[in-house]
């Protein structure tokens, strides 16, 4: 993909005559005071007793004299038998006498005058029009040096300040192209859908003029990050074939006021020149944050910049085709006036992809990689539920990465298989050693999970059981995956995954009678399944259908704050602590009722490390012996 830029801004031209002034001033005295021209010959004042005595060996080629000085000018070779100049004073006795027997009895060639002075044209060229073109060109590459300088180390907006309110947006223009279509862009089918027809107003607007129909000025993709509202951007002006601006709302953030401003009104008017396009701002909860009454100064930048964003996009005609797409993960703390119809006319949710979605999204991100024919995309799918496209292709990425350490010139599926538990759980610790003790606590707490999973309705299968130390931390882990997409949980799905998490520390408690640190993940996803339950399900019957707690930032963790009494956080935390403690008492029970299974499950995991799922229910389904 080929990125160019429209406008390039230029460095401001400073005031440079100072300098070179002063460096003309410096050339005129080291002229005067201290060099010679440095195109005049340089002439030895020589006695007369030595011109005769050079005659005399025939060193002496051509003789001038100059009469307004009166001296003899002469071009002699020296010692080492160089050529050189040289001047002596003429005898008034014998000079003429001399200079007419030179004529006819010396080999010697006399003319009328030895130059040893410079072209006087040349003289000034060479002395001083070169050094002061010399000197201003050092000074010109030294200016633009420093500018770069500045504006690449310089912190924040000072740097960029240099560039006079330039946008600085990069602009991918039609005969470059984006290199993205909308077939590059898989598991997003309802956004696509909803994208569709900006690509074809923007190839065939008159058909919308024509019913009186007006393109939506701003579209506002919203999302978890990973889910491609980057890409989905770019594939839309790819579909259109128009240029495409990119800039991320940080870039308007500049440390003097007034700056980003400038960059809006530099974006807009680049924009309105080469209408149709689209201009792509990501992350725009930078500078479109909610406004508050708090003043004080602080936000005086990002205010004024947000107030000329919203003044360009009511300034624009949405009939030449220029469209604002913008993308956050923050759409609640988006600024009213930004979201209200008129600006951002749409909003497109791009979601975490489903199965079918999943599936297409490790298909398009394998056609870059040589995998077998017989891979199962459908187990893979099932397997990295709840992740996003960037994680999938990093999945995919990792699984080629391990096909090349291990020598292989194809991706296999038990290189998919690892790359997902890679991604998920991290990369097995080879040079992890665990005691035996340490090791038979974690067999058992792994099998514990997953006989209480096994053991209950509604809960997700079994696939694998490992007990290899990862680098996430986890010293093993037990894998469930549901057969088929789950959107909904049941009460009773939630308490059973809340047993099944603490099934690990009960089967710890039931062998060894003690406790380990190895439950300290399992007791904190519990205790937030519970309050989760008791706060924003509706599942307890003491509260009902209450809502006690709200969820902010739910693209970016999910960060919730009640919303009730400290009377009613305590009877919460005791609600909380209820269901936890019953879903304990359950996963004990199934545990008791199943020990000889457990001590069979736990002593072949200890023998081969890591199971499948159909080993381990192969294993539980057995007759059991006597």
């Amino acid at each position: 993909m080929q990125e160019v830029q429209d406008t390039k801004p230029t460095p401001p031209k400073k005031p440079l005559i100072y300098y070179y002034i002063v460096s003309l001033i410096i050339i005129m005295l080291l002229n005067i005071l201290f060099f010679p021209s440095v195109l005049e010959r340089p002439v030895m004042q020589v006695p007369y007793s030595q011109f005769l005595t050079m005659i005399d060996e025939g060193k002496v080629k051509e003789v001038a004299l100059e009469g307004s000085e009166g001296q003899i000018v002469f071009i002699g070779t020296n010692e080492d038998g160089k050529e050189g100049y040289y001047k002596t004073g003429i005898w008034p006795d014998d000079g003429q006498r001399l200079l007419t027997q030179l004529r006819t009895d010396e080999n010697i060639q006399f003319e009328s005058e030895i130059p040893t002075k410079a072209n006087p044209i040349m003289s000034l060229l060479v002395s001083w029009i070169l050094p002061i073109v010399f000197f201003l060109l050092i000074g010109e590459l030294l200016s633009r040096w420093m500018m770069k300088k500045m504006k690449n180390q310089l912190p924040g907006g000072l740097g960029n300040s240099m560039m006079f309110g330039k946008s600085g947006a990069k602009i991918y223009v039609e005969e470059a192209k984006t290199g993205v279509t909308f077939a590059d862009v898989a598991g997003q089918d309802e956004a696509k859908e909803s994208l569709l027809e900006v690509v074809d107003f923007l190839h065939e607007p008159e058909k919308y003029a024509a019913i009186g129909a007006n393109l939506p000025k701003g579209v506002l993709l919203v999302g978890p990050p990973g889910t491609g509202n980057t890409r989905m951007a770019k594939a839309v002006a790819g579909e259109a074939n128009v240029p495409f601006f990119s800039i991320s709302g940080s870039e308007f953030v500049e440390m003097f006021v007034g700056m980003g401003a400038a960059k809006v009104r530099d974006l807009f008017k680049q924009a309105n020149e080469k209408a149709p396009c689209i201009v792509f701002i990501d992350e725009i909860d930078a500078i479109g944050k909610k406004r508050d009454g708090s003043g004080m100064g602080g936000n005086d930048e990002r205010e004024q910049t947000l107030n000329q964003l919203l003044a360009e996009m009511d300034g624009f005609d949405g009939r030449k085709g220029v469209v604002l797409l913008a993308a956050t993960n923050r759409p609640e703390s988006l600024d009213p006036a930004l979201l209200r119809p008129g600006r951002f006319d749409r909003r497109v949710p791009v979601e975490l992809p489903d199965l079918e979605g999943r599936k297409a999204i490790l298909k398009v991100h394998a056609k870059h990689v040589t995998i077998e024919d017989t891979i199962d995309w459908d187990v893979i799918a099932r397997a990295t539920a709840g992740t996003s496209g960037a994680e999938l292709a990093n999945i995919v990425n990792e699984a080629a990465l391990r096909a090349v350490r291990l020598g292989r010139h194809s991706v296999t599926q038990e290189d998919l298989e690892e790359s997902v538990e890679t991604v998920i759980a991290g990369a097995q610790r080879k040079n992890a050693v665990l005691s035996p003790k340490e090791k038979k606590i974690v067999a058992y707490h792994e099998i514990g999970h997953a006989l209480v999973a096994a053991k209950q309705s509604h809960s997700a299968p079994v696939t694998k059981i490992t007990i290899v130390p990862r680098t996430s931390g986890a010293l093993g882990y037990t894998m469930q995956v549901d057969q088929e997409e789950r959107n909904l949980m049941s009460r009773e799905d939630v308490e059973n995954k809340i047993a099944t998490l603490t099934g690990g520390r009960s089967a710890e408690e039931l062998i060894f009678h003690s406790m380990s640190t190895g439950a300290a993940n399992d007791i904190e996803q519990a205790t937030k399944l519970a309050r989760a339950m008791v706060t924003r399900y509706g599942m307890t019957d003491e509260f009902d259908m209450v809502a006690l707690e709200t969820v902010q930032n739910q693209y970016l963790g999910g960060d919730t704050s009640l919303t009730c009494s400290a009377e009613t956080a305590s009877k919460i935390d005791q609600q909380v602590i209820e269901t936890v403690k019953k879903a304990h008492q359950k996963a004990k029970k199934i545990l008791m009722e199943n020990e000889e299974k457990l001590h069979e499950l736990a002593e072949y995991l200890l023998q081969k490390e890591t199971i499948t799922g159909e080993e381990f229910m192969s294993i539980l389904n057995e007759e059991e012996t006597h």
